[in-house]
């Protein structure tokens, strides 16, 4: 059994621990608690040197040093503080950055309210029982054989058929019914290469319709995006080695995720606002009456400077889009601005809660629109961004690599 560490302040108090330890159960995982005895509190948060106001505060900072320590021992850690806590915020942050640098071990941190279900809390807990489960899998560098991988996503199904390292076939079409939408995406992906379903030694699967998907085609893999999506890029990207954070800002939400050596090791996902994801990037192509697929160049035209929108409320940021096309602003620096104000929110709300690495891989259907790209490059003080070939089909390429990494030898060889 996985266990994860769990370094938390104030969860017993707001009622979500049964909530934390159902998720993490569901994936075949237990929530231990680091060991720190009321000595240790002392002492530990001292060597921290960060002096809490909380006495709860420094018994958490007391279960990191204990963890890192060897005092305890666990597979993996989730860090958790009260959204309302400023203290916790900043401790939260901290402590990450502690045990990611004494530690190897895979980390997530999240900031819960009293309302947090369990259901919030799966895609995390899976992805760090995936991570510690399939290490060797992730490590893997090389596809093999003919596979398939399927990313059904909350606004696009992506397809794509690999052939001993080759991608020889994508579909890629708007997410309706899944399992339509997965068919029609597979149709797209076979069409030209000569081959048919029958032929396809391994089938994985990731994205939000992973299960329905993955139980109607009976896949090898069925595995969350957080893992899938990481290995996907660094593949494409070239860099399977040393150090990488990947970026994918999507229709919904929005992953960041550093890796190394192919194996992440931090992930923060989520927004507070559509106005951080590429939703609004669709509002603002459709009020400017071109196609998604034009606002980058667009924006690439424009000068964000002269048309800012300030809000992180969608509804709020339209209307101030609005406002600056009234008050004589132009088509692309009004693009240019809303491409900034993702990159600008995706930065103040989760890029900050992570070590960035360089190489900065970005990702998913977003990475197609340049103005974006830009903007993150900006917003990192000119950090170099790398877009990989394919990057649109990220989590189908690593569904398609992952799953050759399962199917059998055997199978192979009588085929």
């Amino acid at each position: 059994m996985v266990k994860i560490a769990q370094i938390s302040c104030g969860t017993e108090y707001s009622g979500v621990q049964k909530e934390i330890e159902k998720a993490a159960s569901t994936f075949g995982a237990e929530i231990i608690i680091p060991e720190a005895d009321l000595d240790y509190i002392d002492e530990a948060y001292h060597k921290f040197g960060f002096n809490a106001a909380s006495s709860s505060i420094r018994l958490m900072i007391a279960r990191a040093m204990s963890l890192v320590e060897g005092k305890s021992d666990a597979d993996a850690v989730f860090i958790a503080t009260c959204f309302r806590c400023a203290e916790g915020a900043l401790v939260r942050n901290e402590v990450r950055r502690f045990i990611q640098q004494n530690t190897n071990l895979p980390v997530v941190t999240y900031s819960f309210t009293e309302r947090t279900k369990a259901d919030e809390l799966f895609i995390r807990m899976e992805a760090l029982s995936t991570i510690v489960a399939r290490k060797s899998l992730l490590a893997r560098e090389k596809q093999e054989g003919l596979t398939l991988g399927i990313d059904s996503g909350s606004t696009t199904t992506k397809v794509v058929l690999m052939e001993n390292n080759k991608i020889i076939g994508t579909g890629w079409l708007p997410t309706t019914d899944v399992i339509a939408s997965a068919q029609e995406g597979m149709v797209q992906a076979f069409e030209g290469t000569g081959y048919k379903e029958s032929d396809v030694e391994g089938v994985g699967v990731t994205g939000y319709g992973r299960l329905t998907i993955g139980k109607h085609m009976n896949a090898a893999l069925i595995q969350e995006e957080l893992s899938v999506n990481s290995k996907g890029a660094v593949y494409l990207a070239g860099h399977q080695r040393g150090e990488a954070t990947v970026l994918d800002i999507g229709g919904m939400d929005n992953k960041v995720i550093t890796v190394n050596d192919g194996i992440p090791d931090n992930f923060t996902m989520g927004g507070i606002c559509a106005g951080a994801s590429g939703r609004f990037l669709e509002i603002t192509a459709r009020r400017l009456g071109v196609d998604i697929s034009e606002l980058g160049p667009l924006a690439l035209k424009g000068n964000f400077k002269k048309a800012l929108l300030n809000s992180y409320c969608i509804v709020f940021g339209i209307q101030d889009l609005v406002t600056s096309l009234a008050a004589g602003g132009t088509k692309e620096d009004v693009a240019a601005a809303a491409c900034y104000s993702v990159a600008e929110q995706v930065y103040e709300q989760q890029l900050q809660e992570i070590d960035v690495r360089e190489p900065l891989i970005q990702v998913g259907g977003t990475s197609l629109i340049g103005g974006l790209v830009e903007a993150v490059s900006t917003v990192l003080g000119g950090m170099e961004v790398i877009v990989p070939e394919h990057s649109q089909h990220i989590g189908a390429v690593g569904a398609a690599l992952l799953v050759s990494g399962m199917v059998d030898k055997d199978v192979k060889a009588k085929k």
